[in-house]
């Protein structure tokens, strides 16, 4: 009996002891990892830190790049459709000394009266012209083969180049021919249907921007051979012009071109 309880009693002491050992997990195992984990991450923020101040890329920027560097500027967007493009005058000059200076002068405004002057010409009138010299639509040999040679950029640096150049005036000749001049740009005909050139060109002769050139101080010679022209069917690209001048006579014509050429 003293045997059996002296085993009873070693018994009981050693479940309080096993239960404690399984229950309590070993702090030596667990404190290094735990204090690790500020010492790991200490050195890892200097980086980032470093690379705002652009000092260095951070994680996953491109090689050379600093995270806190500014961004590139955006490229600039292509002109919308139909947008016109920016004019370089600078251009307009070399490109007009270099194609047109030779008949129509350096400065717009020719001296031969065969060739018209272009300075102080509505800039949108000239585009035209040359857009149909080159596409065929308006004849004429020389021009055409000058026209190929331009864009329609050139065209535009060109024709606002030239309208800045003031025009020369012009004066009328022939005294006999002047009054029958005015009075057809003026009044026009009115039993033929010929309607005045001052409601479109304007009683001055500055025409209106986009619509009617400019004719005031306009070489007599030059406005004769188109108006002629017209008549005759050899320019056609206007329709206007064309009903116009197929209801006047030499003389007529004549008249006219001596007038305007005198219209300030």
């Amino acid at each position: 009996m003293k045997l059996l309880a002296s085993v009873l009693t070693a018994a009981a002491l050693a479940v309080p002891a096993f239960a404690v050992l399984a229950a309590d997990p070993v702090p030596a195992a667990t404190a290094p990892a735990a204090t690790a984990a500020p010492a790991a991450t200490t050195p890892a923020a200097a980086p980032a830190a470093a690379s705002v101040k652009g000092d260095a890329p951070a994680a996953g920027a491109p090689a050379g790049v600093a995270s806190g560097a500014a961004p590139a500027a955006p490229t600039a967007a292509p002109p919308a459709p139909g947008t016109k493009p920016r004019l370089d005058l600078a251009q307009g000059e070399a490109k007009f000394g270099a194609v047109c200076a030779a008949c129509h002068n350096a400065d717009g405004n020719s001296t031969v009266p065969a060739q018209p002057k272009l300075a102080q010409q509505h800039p949108e009138y000239l585009v035209k012209q040359l857009q149909e010299y080159k596409s065929g639509k308006r004849k004429n040999p020389i021009m055409q083969g000058f026209a190929a040679q331009l864009s329609d950029a050139d065209m535009r640096n060109i024709a606002y180049w030239v309208t800045a150049k003031p025009a020369k005036a012009g004066f009328a000749k022939d005294k006999d021919l002047v009054a029958l001049g005015e009075k057809i740009y003026r009044g026009g005909i009115a039993d033929r249907q010929v309607a005045a050139c001052a409601g479109c060109h304007s009683p001055n002769g500055a025409g209106i921007p986009a619509q009617y050139p400019r004719l005031s101080g306009q070489h007599a010679d030059y406005t004769a051979t188109q108006l002629t022209h017209f008549r005759d069917g050899i320019r056609t690209n206007s329709l206007p012009m064309t009903q116009v001048a197929a209801k006047l006579n030499d003389r007529e014509i004549k008249a006219l071109a001596d007038y305007i050429a005198g219209l300030r």
